[in-house]
């Protein structure tokens, strides 16, 4: 077979390969591993969100986490949600919102949901990874959280849905369910850590861990809101 053969006919990796490839980072970063975890599922028996409802949730969670940080921080509550409320509808997304977003929009919000919808910064840096619009080396490692700038400014500076839509270029499957393996074995050490205090994270932020983890989950499921997706490990 010629170079251009082998480049070209190259298979995906087996989620065993898969398993096994992430293991071996997980090791080298110092990170205990549990190297009888299960695989995860294929990625040719997985089907990934379209780019559409991609780029709507990122952007609708986007916007309703600058609500949640602004009345975090005090800010007049009927001004700030008037503001968002029309970048909703300029970004063409107001139909967008999960029950929690919803709550924050209709004032019918607790404080742990302000929390929990700032938290989601991490859950949308995972889309905007998966959408090309984050380096891999931004996000492969969750030893902080993302970079908040950036991640406001994707959108910011995009100034429509269309706009920020052709500026993506959606990451391959195979790549998504890769990275999507990582952080269900990085996921499964911060819960060990946490229950028996004899697991090894290193400098792994356990927060982020699992906010990234459900923003990939919720890119090959068939689930709409991502606070309904289980997080077994």
């Amino acid at each position: 077979m010629s170079i251009f053969g082998k480049i070209f006919s190259k298979k995906p990796l087996s989620p065993e390969e898969v398993k096994e490839k992430n293991n071996k980072f997980i090791k080298k970063m110092g990170v205990s591993c549990n190297d009888v975890l299960p695989c995860i599922e294929a990625a040719c028996d997985t089907k990934l969100k379209d780019l559409d409802s991609i780029c709507k949730r990122a952007v609708a969670s986007l916007i309703s986490i600058q609500l949640a940080i602004e009345i975090r921080n005090g800010k007049e509550y009927e001004e700030a949600k008037a503001f968002y409320l029309d970048l909703l509808n300029r970004f063409g997304v107001e139909n967008e919102l999960l029950d929690i977003e919803k709550r924050l929009f209709e004032n019918e919000y607790e404080q742990r949901d302000i929390v929990n919808v700032i938290w989601t910064y991490e859950c949308y840096w995972s889309l905007v990874w998966a959408l090309g619009l984050v380096e891999t080396s931004d996000f492969k490692v969750p030893n902080e959280i993302c970079d908040c700038g950036k991640a406001l400014s994707l959108v910011a500076k995009s100034g429509g849905f269309d706009n920020f839509k052709n500026k993506t270029a959606l990451r391959k499957k195979e790549e998504i369910v890769e990275m999507l393996d990582l952080y269900y074995r990085y996921h499964w050490a911060c819960v060990e850590d946490s229950i028996n205090r004899k697991a090894n994270i290193a400098a792994l932020r356990p927060e982020v861990v699992v906010e990234r983890r459900r923003g990939l989950e919720w890119l090959v499921s068939e689930i709409t809101d991502w606070n309904e997706i289980s997080l077994n490990t």
